[in-house]
């Protein structure tokens, strides 16, 4: 793997940079002052505070650290881009025995709890104890909804995550079950959304800065945080709707309420991280272009090329090896052992770098959450018969589809009334051995009169196609609907561990915790409910 390596901009951004790249710190730098960064240091031109919102925002898809994306890598680009059938690595790291074929490597699985204390809740932390809560808290709302996205994803990898009592005192800090965090997180948002309402209603004071220069996102835009607050918490609802339905739909039904300041309807509001400032790359594109480490999945592209799917060209480049003719053509998970090499599978399909006007490049922002996923959560909603959906689910589901498309600027033409195609086989030119049917009999256009599986895998499957790149919310639906229906991992080499068929469900604890931390992570794995191994089911996802 490429050699993480730290690059500093702002002085405070650099201190915590130094924490981030320190692999064998513990919870106590979480209740240190580990900057040397005084509470005066953050009055003056504000640029203090911005530091610390910007490192936040770029940390949850971590591309902080100036350049060389490995922490992306392992944070997410080698586990849930391609748990969610997004992308598979044409590179056979460590003989193809690996995280991709279910041989979970230690070293690998603790970059998301690592970006998500060391970079996310550090910084967050620093505000507040330097007073940002009290004296600014529409800055301090726009902290709390970003700490809420960054460690949704931590708890939705691991289970179990020290939350409530990080940044207190204690050396030794326990874990909170899912079910609490995802509680706390709720009441965060409530927090949040309050404040944000009361900036933009004029109830608080202005701020005596410019909040724009700092906002990575909004451009400072007060109303737009406050829908992506309620998108969030659409999304989070929805996560639970199986262990805990009365809770789902009570935090739902808050979200969409119009009285609550309304949710993301356009693609002017899709939550995308901007990527400014030099050596700052999008870290997608940097390993999919510089390293040549990740390519097209096998599953999504059987399911763009068997709908026809007018967005395919947007998001992938057809093949460049010249044994095959060119072609759409994604890697199966798992397939990639030490009998090949990485040059054997790098000219399969990769995101469109160069087919007409490329929609990726090194400056593309970093895509969290868009418009179109929420009129999926909508239709969802609608479909559970759930208040304030604002429309039917049919209307909704074909809301998601078409927005999706303006968002790759793709011509829908007749896909919405297609009722024949499915989803194609996959055929590997270079090892029939790869091959598999296709995955799924299900169609595009909405049928009323469907099944509720068949609806709830029509809806799903449409969402997923919709939200890529964004492998980590995809990984989650997988988890939680079953849908889509992927192909399976070609080699499994857990050892027995994680079933080929269920699939993954979740990343072990890290190695350091279990070093510096281990008595909390017992309790840890008794709150789990199961082992400690990527074959236990998180507190949401019920079978």
């Amino acid at each position: 793997m490429k050699r993480y390596y730290i690059k500093s901009m702002w002085a405070i951004a650099a201190a915590v940079l130094l924490g981030a790249s320190a692999c064998t710190k513990n919870f106590e730098v979480y209740n240190q002052d580990n900057t040397g960064i005084t509470p005066d240091d953050l009055k003056g031109d504000f640029n203090d505070i911005g530091a610390f919102l910007t490192r936040a925002q770029r940390s949850i898809i971590n591309f902080s650290d100036g350049g060389d994306p490995n922490s992306y890598q392992l944070q997410q680009n080698l586990n849930a881009d391609c748990y969610s059938g997004y992308f598979m690595s044409p590179n056979p790291f460590n003989g193809g025995q690996n995280n991709l074929s279910y041989s979970l490597i230690n070293g690998w699985n603790g970059e998301p709890f690592k970006v998500g204390y060391l970079n996310v809740m550090a910084s967050v932390n620093r505000l507040r104890r330097n007073g940002v809560d009290t004296a600014y808290p529409a800055v301090w709302a726009v902290a709390q909804i970003l700490q809420v996205t960054g460690m949704s994803r931590v708890t939705d990898i691991y289970g179990p995550i020290p939350y409530s009592q990080v940044g207190t005192s204690k050396s030794a800090i326990p874990y909170d079950s899912q079910e609490d965090v995802y509680k706390r997180f709720f009441l965060e948002l409530d927090s949040a959304s309050n404040n944000l309402r009361a900036q933009i209603n004029g109830s608080l004071k202005p701020l005596p800065f410019s909040f724009a220069r700092f906002d990575l996102v909004y451009d400072g835009d007060s109303t737009k945080w406050l829908q992506y607050a309620n998108s969030l918490r659409l999304r989070l609802a929805m996560h639970i709707v199986k262990v805990a339905p009365a809770l789902a739909q009570q935090q739902a039904e808050k979200a969409l309420d119009p009285a609550n300041g309304g949710v993301i309807t356009s693609n002017t509001g899709n939550m995308k991280v901007k990527v400014l400032g030099a050596g700052f790359s999008n870290p997608l594109v940097f390993i999919a272009q510089n390293w040549l480490d990740i390519r097209i999945g096998a599953s999504i592209q059987a399911y763009m090329s068997g709908y026809n799917d007018p967005r395919i060209g947007k998001y992938f480049d057809k093949s460049t090896d010249t044994t095959f003719p060119s072609r759409y053509q994604g890697i199966r998970i798992g397939s990639i052992n030490g009998n090949v090499s990485k040059g054997d599978y790098t000219g399969y399909s990769s995101l469109n770098l160069t087919n007409g006007t490329p929609s990726f490049s090194i400056t593309t922002p970093v895509q969290i959450m868009t418009a179109a996923e929420v009129y999926f959560l909508r239709a969802e909603a609608a479909l559970r018969n759930w208040a304030n959906a604002g429309g039917d689910v049919e209307t909704l589901y074909n809301k998601g589809i078409t927005t999706s498309m303006e968002q790759w600027g793709a011509i829908p033409g007749a896909y919405l009334t297609d009722n024949t195609s499915t989803p194609a086989g996959f055929t590997d030119p270079k090892n029939a051995a790869n091959n598999a049917p296709s995955p799924s009999a299900i169609t595009i256009k909405w049928d009323d009169a469907a099944t509720p599986a068949a609806k709830m895998e029509r809806l799903i499957t449409q969402k997923w196609i919709a939200m890529f790149p964004e492998g980590q919310e995809a990984w989650t639906e997988f988890r939680r609907t079953g849908y889509p229906k992927l192909f399976p991992v070609v080699n499994n080499f857990s050892g027995g561990v994680i079933s080929s068929a269920v699939q993954i469900r979740r990343l072990p604890f890290p190695q350091n915790e279990y070093n510096t931390n281990g008595a909390e992570v017992s309790k840890a794995i008794s709150l789990l409910k199961g082992p400690d191994n990527g074959a236990t089911r998180l507190w949401w996802d019920v079978q």
